[in-house]
């Protein structure tokens, strides 16, 4: 008999299918910031996720269709973030305030494959083009209830117009923002939320101070 001490076989635990999909979709993020969209490989992404191409495949059914899924979940989380971020405000100031810093910060965490998504927007499917509209609308809608509560005596035209606009200059903030390492996404938040204050003052009750610095 042998002097060597027996040892009971490891077996690491299965992975749940929420599991895999939740790291699959994490590494893909990553390659995908870091490759842009045309250079990526499904194989690296597979390799990195210690699983096979056709699982991969199985999963999302194409490179596009894992893209469509990534923007789809931070589509998700984004609105997660700046919502809950809001409810916690108790003035109309503070409501924009806390939107724009959860809006900011968000993007920071993901500023790779945000800017991939915007360097890149022709590279992709159009079923990718129309979840990244998704997210546009979706925040376009979280902002322009905060505007008509903001400025409530602003006309719909304006509330819609402004609400563009907003958009339009937090996704290049963000961009100019994510290229600073001088500037934090707290200054980018306060950056924009002057600059609402400010382009809204028309509407504002009058006397009404803008929000304090942050």
């Amino acid at each position: 008999m042998s002097g060597a001490t027996s040892r009971p076989p490891s077996h690491r635990r299965r992975m749940s299918r929420a599991e895999r999909e939740r790291q699959m979709l994490d590494v893909a993020e990553q390659v995908f910031g870091e490759r842009g969209y045309q250079a990526t490989s499904m194989d690296e992404i597979a390799e990195r996720c210690g699983v096979s191409k056709p699982m991969l495949y199985e999963y999302f059914g194409s490179k596009d269709g894992l893209l469509v899924a990534c923007v789809g979940r931070s589509k998700a989380e984004l609105f997660d973030v700046t919502q809950k971020a809001m409810a916690g405000a108790s003035t109309p100031e503070d409501i924009l305030w806390r939107g724009m810093v959860a809006y900011f910060e968000f993007i920071d965490e993901h500023s790779r494959s945000f800017a991939m998504l915007l360097r890149e927007p022709t590279a992709a499917s159009p079923e990718t083009i129309e979840a990244v509209e998704a997210t546009r609308r979706q925040q376009s809608t979280l902002i322009a209830g905060v505007l008509a509560t903001f400025a409530p005596s602003a006309p719909p035209g304006a509330v819609a117009a402004y609400t563009e606009i907003i958009i339009g200059a937090s996704e290049r903030l963000a961009q100019w923002q994510t290229s600073r390492p001088d500037v934090s996404a707290r200054d980018a938040a306060r950056y924009m939320t002057e600059f609402c204050w400010k382009g809204l003052s028309p509407y504002l009750s009058a006397g009404e101070a803008p929000p304090e610095p942050r």
